[in-house]
């Protein structure tokens, strides 16, 4: 069975269609532009009391990092400086409301690298930094990427048409992580299925991690199996299996989850700009800056919360100890105090540092696996596919999403 036949195509339609209630809760059904609305917002004051999709317009309940916490005040950061300066300083600015214990018998996204803090947070980041350095980003271009990304091509090769946001950008990145785990094909969907159900997850992964403490591969989970972490007494020990499990859920949310938004995003706004396109086309170059221009212009995760813990005054706000602090990062990333033009897609804009990735001591682990993973796919689009376009006949894409953003079907032909 090739990839192609194991990948379900309606489930994955499902499952990464925003507008489905599998992605309610984060604002899937959100149509408008929110832009405008933060341009003004930004322009009044980089800092406002409320929540973000509150401040937007945003008629219902949505869910992301950092919310609810009702019983907690709010405040929303839409300037650039203002949101690096917040992302810089955890001290001030904690990803939990309380410390994390890895060491907790529950496995649980609470407890994972996203949400610790200080030396431990260093201590555990530092066990798989060193397989998401850009040096590594051959490792799972060879072992994982490459093989995905030409399976699912020679799946529509044939057919002249294809849509591929979901049959291609939300496959990729799924194959990839859960390829990494040593997971067949078979059960990628099934994990991505389970992410709100971790012990379903825990059980497809229990034999995995098992089998490497047994003999070790050239894949992620034999990594975690073979790390060594410094606790805070000066001794060396090795990852529980709880340990790794929840290192697994962490990188499983964030490796399917959010790098097939950003490459949808990227190539609906090269197709919607045939010049663009061409130019990408003709210099491969190129493509590094339209991803990176891409994380700019619209992040597919436009906001990151953050918990104060002091009082303290913050660009011209007071925020209290306890309140927290979302951060607009699409906002952020069309400040025209640090862009001229922001509300264009330009892959000639000169490069300067977004927040596309997030920033300070919590910036994304797999930034440089989801730049390869992007750069393969749509290298490999342009490689293969002849005279690649929109299908005319069909609706164009849009961007939708509240705190997800990302792009509706792209439909396109070629040949």
């Amino acid at each position: 069975m090739t990839i192609s036949e194991a990948l379900d195509r309606d489930r994955v339609r499902k499952l990464f269609d925003l507008r489905s209630s599998y992605n309610a809760l984060s604002g899937g059904d959100f149509r408008e532009d929110p832009y405008p609305i933060w341009h003004r917002l930004r322009e009044q004051a980089p800092v406002h009391p409320g929540v973000v999709h509150e401040l937007t317009g945003y008629p219902g309940s949505a869910f992301f990092q950092g919310l609810p916490f009702e019983d907690r005040p709010h405040f929303s950061v839409f300037g650039f400086d203002a949101c690096d300066a917040a992302f810089r300083d955890e001290e001030l600015f904690a990803s939990s409301p309380e410390p994390v214990d890895p060491t907790d018998e529950t496995v649980s996204y609470t407890t994972s690298l996203l949400q610790m803090g200080g030396a431990r947070h260093r201590r555990y980041r530092g066990l798989v930094q060193p397989s998401f350095v850009p040096a590594k980003a051959k490792w799972w271009i060879m072992n994982w990427i490459e093989e995905a990304v030409h399976a699912l091509v020679d799946g529509f090769l044939d057919e002249g048409r294809a849509e591929l946001n979901t049959d291609f950008c939300a496959a990729i990145p799924l194959l990839t992580i859960t390829g990494s785990f040593g997971v067949p094909v078979e059960q990628a969907l099934t994990i991505r299925e389970s992410l709100s159900d971790p012990p379903k997850i825990v059980s497809i992964l229990a034999p995995v991690v098992a089998a490497r403490r047994e003999s070790p591969q050239d894949d992620l989970i034999s990594v975690l199996v073979e790390a060594e972490l410094k606790d805070e007494d000066g001794v060396m020990h090795r990852l529980s299996d709880v340990e790794i499990y929840t290192f697994a859920l962490l990188l499983l949310l964030a490796g399917s989850g959010t790098t097939w938004k950003q490459m949808g995003i990227t190539l609906a706004a090269l197709l919607q700009r045939p010049k663009a396109l061409d130019a990408v086309r003709e210099n491969r170059q190129l493509l590094r800056a339209a991803i990176e221009e891409s994380l700019r212009w619209t992040p597919t995760d436009p906001m990151f919360s953050r918990h104060v813990t002091q009082d303290i005054d913050f660009y011209g706000v007071h925020l209290p100890r306890g309140a927290v602090a979302h951060l607009c990062i699409g906002a952020a990333n069309r400040d025209p105090a640090r862009w001229d033009r922001p509300d264009e897609f330009d892959i000639h804009r000169p490069l300067k540092r977004s927040l596309g990735f997030g920033g300070g001591p919590h910036i994304c682990l797999g930034m440089h696996v989801a730049r390869a993973e992007m750069t393969v796919g749509i290298g490999t689009l342009l490689d293969r596919l002849p005279n690649l376009r929109l299908d005319p006949a069909a609706e164009p894409p849009r961007v939708i999403g509240m705190y997800e953003r990302g792009a509706t079907e792209i439909p396109v032909v070629f040949g």
